[in-house]
């Protein structure tokens, strides 16, 4: 049996995050990033995980900070209320609402707010400064043992950067009102390097009721050392106000009580803030890498939204604010290590992720024009969580390992004074042929879970605090033409209870158990010094399975995604590319009675190097102004004068139609 060399089983241990800094010694040299995407042969452990470098982002419009999860192969971005509530994310046949099911981090520190005022898992990504993200690194599917809580989908790790090449200063102008502006930077500071970036924006939208959209986000972040050998200490502050035009209903607009982009109710909207601390450190010591981090996160949220206007209050309207107040603290550690057992080469792993939420109070009132009128609900709640998990790597010959994880989930809920205890085994195994003529072969299969809201798995008729999912997949990843990166996937995801949305209170709900499964098919293609191709292809098909009279169809699951892009980078001074983006159509209902549209969106970049220090760049946001929806739902409202028990119609949120930025960039 031929040894796997001691440098490559240390490459795996902690690849990731050697790639990610690009410095370092000899040993890093080996490790190469291809254009946008670093998918390479012997990169990744399944066909659906990969990692999306900085080059990409920074030639890739974005409509929307959420946006950046787009850039994982398969993900919709949309959104149904104003631009400083979280995003609505469409994955592998679910409608993942603000971010249940996918767990999302930025440096260590989750995103997902677990127990939400306004939903299970939200997810707000309005904080992040892109300029600043260094690599995403996304896995898909319950396979991987150091992912826990809202992982089922998948999961994506955003990682700053350390230290920039060039300071930037750049102040964008757009359609709307849209205005940006932002400065970054990085420096020697105290035998380390000092980064800082800024960015402030507003926007009104096409709205007739104006956004006034008014954002702060602010990074501060000092590290020492490098990816083998050093930590880093993060501070993050964000502020965000705004107007809301929410999800409207059909048969207003058809009848022309509103226009497309009108609203029933103008005073929806919210406030937001966020501010963060967040320490990681990395040392390598021979054999052996060690991490571990820490984080305290503040934030706050009120929404204020009326999905049903006046079915459940006919004089005062059916506005609610939903509220929260939360400090969230914890951390992870783990060590990997090489052994050998039985002459057969070993990388191993534990770990250990904490995390402790205070929210108090959080609380759902009846509003009128976001004045207060009652209080549905108030609570005080305290959830904590442990996660213990162990993998084992064996490299049984050159074209063949396996990974074996096994994970342990203990979660603690108090609210008021009612509490709830749950714990969870998640055995996870993938299996690893080849390289073979370029491409490589992978089984994987895995347990993983979601918790449910603290509200409802404590009272007299309790949900399930933990829900189990189970998931398994069959891969293919090939670079049998120079300079392509090519993976195929067939997936399958059961999960012991659905959520979805409810419209008459803005929250998911659970639902009956469901089974998903579908095919993926990515491509990123190098064709020449310059100019990359990129082609994502899925399709899904999501079931209850139980049957039942009312219909199997999982409302709002997404089954066919497509998306193609192309970039050019080297035309003189004059750079650019094309994208376009397909989201089909979604059953709305259980028996498929009703369903969406389908959007087609195109967005388009061109710019021009002024110097060397200097470029501008135009653009485009749905260049061929569809009239397409961003969300779709079906529900019952009621608007003044209709019966009293409401119509039910689709509701939805259109499009922002053809929209223009213009971005004046310095380098410094």
């Amino acid at each position: 049996m031929r040894t796997v060399p001691l440098t490559l089983l240390l490459l795996a241990a902690h690849g990731a995050v050697a790639a990610s800094e690009g410095e370092g010694d000899a040993a890093l040299a080996s490790v190469t990033v291809m254009g946008h995407y670093d998918n390479a042969i012997g990169t990744s452990d399944a066909a659906s995980q990969g990692t999306v470098t900085a080059s990409l982002i920074a030639n890739r419009p974005a409509l929307r900070t959420g946006e950046l999860l787009e850039f994982v192969p398969g993900m919709i971005v949309t959104q149904h209320s104003g631009d400083g509530k979280a995003n609505q994310y469409f994955l592998r046949g679910f409608n993942l609402d603000h971010g249940t099911d996918f767990a999302t981090w930025v440096d260590g520190v989750p995103v997902n707010m677990r127990s939400n005022a306004h939903g299970q898992g939200y997810s707000d990504l309005n904080f992040l400064i892109p300029e600043l993200v260094q690599r995403i690194d996304y896995k898909k599917g319950s396979y991987f043992a150091d992912e826990g809580d809202f992982s089922a989908a998948g999961a994506a790790h955003f990682r700053l950067s350390d230290r920039l090449k060039q300071g930037l200063a750049s102040l964008t102008i757009g359609s709307y009102g849209y205005q940006r502006g932002v400065v970054a930077d990085s420096f020697a500071a105290a035998d380390g390097t000092l980064l800082y970036g800024l960015e402030l924006s507003r926007n009104d939208g096409p709205w007739q009721t104006p956004e006034q959209v008014r954002k702060l986000s602010a990074t501060l972040r000092y590290s020492h050392g490098d990816a083998q050998d050093g930590y880093s200490l993060t501070a993050m502050v964000y502020r965000n106000h705004w107007n809301a035009t929410d999800q409207v209903p059909l048969r207003a607009v058809q009848s022309g009580l509103i226009d497309r982009y009108g609203s029933i109710d103008p005073s929806d909207g919210g406030d937001t803030a966020r501010t963060s601390l967040a320490w990681n450190w990395r040392r390598r010591d021979g054999d052996r890498v060690t991490e571990a981090s820490a984080y305290l996160l503040h934030s706050s949220l009120d929404l204020y939204s009326n999905f049903t206007y006046w079915l459940n209050d006919p004089v005062h309207g059916d506005q609610f604010q939903q509220s929260e107040r939360r400090t969230v603290g914890g951390g992870s550690a783990s060590q990997t290590w090489l052994s050998k057992l039985g002459g057969v080469d070993m990388r191993n792993k534990l770990g250990l992720q904490t995390r402790y939420d205070h929210i108090a109070p959080i609380g759902l009132y009846a509003t009128e024009a976001r004045q207060r009128l009652s209080t549905v609900r108030e609570d005080r709640v305290d959830e904590a969580s442990i996660g213990l998990y162990g993998e084992n790597t064996s490299y049984w010959t050159p074209s063949f390992r396996s990974i074996a994880g096994l994970r342990y989930d203990t979660y603690r809920f108090k609210v008021n004074d009612e509490r709830a205890n749950a714990h969870k085994f998640s055995p996870k195994l993938s299996l690893i042929f080849g390289p073979w003529r370029d491409t490589e072969y992978f089984i994987n299969y895995g347990a993983g879970l979601h918790s449910n809201d603290a509200r409802g798995v404590t009272g007299p008729d309790p949900a399930p605090p933990l829900v189990a999912t189970r998931g398994a997949e069959l891969g293919v990843r090939s670079q049998w033409l120079p300079g392509l990166q090519s993976s195929l996937a067939l997936w399958r995801l059961d999960i012991d209870s659905e959520l979805v949305y409810a419209g008459d209170s803005g929250q998911t709900e659970a639902s009956r158990a469901s089974r998903r499964s579908g095919i993926e098919w990515s491509n990123h293609y190098i064709a020449a010094p310059g100019l990359l191709f990129d082609l994502d292809l899925s399709a899904s098909l999501a079931r209850y399975r139980d049957s039942n009279p009312i219909g199997n169809d999982v409302p709002e699951a997404l089954n066919k995604v497509a998306s193609f892009g192309v970039t050019v980078t080297d035309l003189g001074r004059w750079f650019g590319g094309l994208e376009l983006r397909y989201f089909g159509q979604r059953p709305l209902v259980e028996d498929n009675s009703v369903r969406s549209a389908s959007t087609t969106l195109a967005y388009g970049r061109i710019g021009y190097q002024l110097n060397r220090n200097t470029k501008l760049t135009l653009d485009g946001f749905n260049l061929f102004n569809r009239r397409a929806s961003d969300i779709d739902y079906y529900y019952s409202s009621r608007l003044k004068d209709e019966p009293a028990d409401g119509v039910n119609d689709v509701h939805f949120h259109p499009v922002e139609p053809r929209t223009l930025r213009l971005t004046l960039t310095h380098s410094f």
